[in-house]
């Protein structure tokens, strides 16, 4: 199964472009994970904050991974030099300033994969936001009430990228290039699909005409979540790239099934 952190190597354009080079005979490849590349060669280790190893097969259309493992980071309390944790020190319990390099998975205490227990997220999400809340330090230091406000809003962004498949989906993938031009190169049955959706849900005056369109369009979602699930478990970037275009195209259309609705047709 794919996790964000093995995204992350195969999304950026050094590893990606390198691993192509050996697609055609379906090499073995060996990769230690990095944030960079030095002159398009892997480096051999690196140890400052994730330490990462994994081996990944080309076949022509996707890459598929094997194995990994990542390291931890070790943060210092800022008052008392203790080891802390995300939020909090464990040794003076003084809340901790928030790090812009820990991913939203690992804020909110998940797998880092596509599917997701939303239920189970929200839950974490409103116990951090009790712990976190800025009312709780009113009475403390305004180093410490700067690092709640920053934490709680760190944890709010968290919460609803990771809530909805799109967005979850975009911020998963967000190290692909989306090339200009992309929506034209899209399949032109689909583009068709899209359009006569839109062009009915513009002509139609009947509220039952626009629910019926709106069930149609969320067991579409629903469809292309699911693949999208399955293409990021195999590794398969290529078709989840394309699988998110067309979830931003039905995103936007039941948005509009919304705003119909609201305004009674």
């Amino acid at each position: 199964m794919i996790t964000l952190y093995k995204l992350r190597f195969l999304l950026a354009p050094h590893g990606f472009k390198h691993a192509n080079k050996c697609i055609s005979n379906g090499q073995l490849l060996n990769f230690v994970l990095l944030p960079c590349f030095a002159s398009g060669r892997a480096v051999s280790s690196y140890r400052k904050d994730i330490n990462g190893v994994f081996h990944c097969k080309a076949v022509k259309g996707h890459l598929s991974l094997n194995s990994f493992s990542t390291g931890t980071v070790n943060r210092l309390c800022w008052k008392c030099g203790s080891s802390a944790e995300l939020f909090f020190c464990s040794s003076c319990n003084v809340i901790q300033p928030p790090d812009d390099k820990t991913n939203y998975f690992d804020i909110l205490n998940c797998e880092q994969k596509f599917s997701l227990d939303t239920q189970k997220l929200q839950k974490r999400y409103v116990e951090l936001q009790r712990s976190l809340h800025p009312d709780n330090f009113s009475q403390k230091s305004s180093k410490e009430q700067e690092y709640s406000e920053e934490q709680s809003a760190l944890v709010n962004s968290a919460y609803r990228t990771l809530q909805k498949p799109l967005s979850r989906a975009v911020y998963m993938l967000r190290g692909v290039l989306l090339e200009e031009g992309t929506d034209a190169a899209a399949d032109p049955a689909f583009l068709l699909e899209v359009l006569e959706i839109n062009e009915s849900l513009a002509e139609t005056r009947s509220q039952d005409e626009v629910s019926a369109i709106g069930r149609s369009v969320r067991e579409k979602l629903k469809d292309l979540t699911e693949r999208m699930n399955s293409s990021l478990n195999k590794g398969d970037l290529l078709t989840a790239k394309e699988l998110l275009a067309q979830m931003k195209y039905f995103t936007n259309i039941e948005e509009k099934v919304k705003d119909r609705i609201t305004e009674g047709c």
